[in-house]
């Protein structure tokens, strides 16, 4: 079977086509499922190829990619994507790498000018200050970090490395073993949604790599690395670990409205990169172990629901 594609925005489905003898077949659905199958009998093997070669077109220009030929006259067990032999023959392409996700917009353009960075290495070390206080001081002081950030347009910190250190040295107090030291793990997380995701995975994996076991986000940190591995893209791995941890009236990302809409726009581009990776969506959440957590678990619950 020849298999299109079609990935944008909240979209994320599709189409497979095929001929045998006089009977046209046709796949569809969302990624990630197998589909619903319908075949419809012509007079001739000819006039089957015609409406085939026909709906492929429309496909073309209603913007699905070819990705692959399907056998077996349909999608994979699993609902994952086809991975054979590439469609060959008249007017089949070579199948191409999986469709570039067009993923919504998470930080907004902005030009990281040094007067911009050297604000934000001040509003980094303001919520470091702020730590252990009361906490709509340091509310406040992420509030002002995050738009400071906001301002770079998703530089990656590495790039200054006065910035670089006033963010590891505060995500580091993420695992410190003080308490009066510590900062939440939903605060971290709210300035890196701020930044290029490259940030998010470099603190997953380096920065709190060996949390203390008497850390409250020990078990939320060891399920950010391993969707972080399960996924390996950082970009998706920060915006779903974002929706994990969130806590419900805590910070300023975890309005209940808010979440859901994110969560929304997010599931078709995880459901679609999951099946180009054999996967489907519902076998990941279903992997997600909350621990002791009841606010992963409840987070999770409503991924599943959804």
């Amino acid at each position: 079977m020849r298999r299109f594609e079609f990935v944008q925005g909240t979209s994320a489905k599709f189409w497979a086509a095929d001929v045998d003898d006089t009977t046209f077949i046709v796949v569809y659905g969302r990624l990630g499922t197998a589909g619903q199958r319908k075949e419809k009998t012509f007079p001739t093997a000819e006039a089957a190829q015609r409406e085939c070669d026909k709906k492929i077109a429309e496909k073309v220009r209603e913007g699905y990619q070819e990705v692959a030929a399907s056998a077996g006259g349909g999608a994979p067990a699993g609902g994952a994507p086809a991975t054979g032999t590439p469609a060959t023959g008249a007017g089949a392409a070579a199948s191409p790498s999986p469709p570039k996700l067009d993923l919504p917009p998470r930080v907004r353009p902005g030009e990281a000018t040094e007067a911009r960075r050297k604000a934000a290495v001040q509003a980094l070390a303001a919520v470091s200050a702020a730590r252990g206080r009361r906490s709509w001081v340091l509310g406040r002081a992420v509030r002002r970090a995050r738009r400071a950030l906001e301002s770079l347009g998703g530089l990656d910190p590495a790039a200054d490395a006065a910035l670089s250190a006033a963010l590891d040295a505060l995500l580091a107090r993420v695992v410190a073993p003080s308490a009066r030291d510590r900062l939440p793990l939903v605060r971290a997380i709210e300035l890196l949604s701020e930044l290029d995701a490259a940030a998010f995975a470099r603190a997953v994996r380096d920065t709190w790599r060996a949390p203390p076991a008497t850390s409250p986000a020990v078990g939320a940190l060891a399920l950010l690395k391993r969707q972080l591995e399960e996924l390996d893209d950082p970009e998706l791995g920060l915006r779903l670990g974002a929706l994990l941890v969130d806590r419900p009236n805590h910070g300023s990302m975890s309005a209940e409205a808010g979440w859901a809409r994110r969560w929304k726009a997010l599931s078709p581009h995880l459901e679609a990169h999951l099946a180009h990776r054999g996967r489907s969506l519902k076998d990941l959440l279903a992997g997600i172990d909350a621990g002791d957590d009841p606010h992963v678990a409840e987070r999770v619950a409503r991924m599943r629901a959804a």
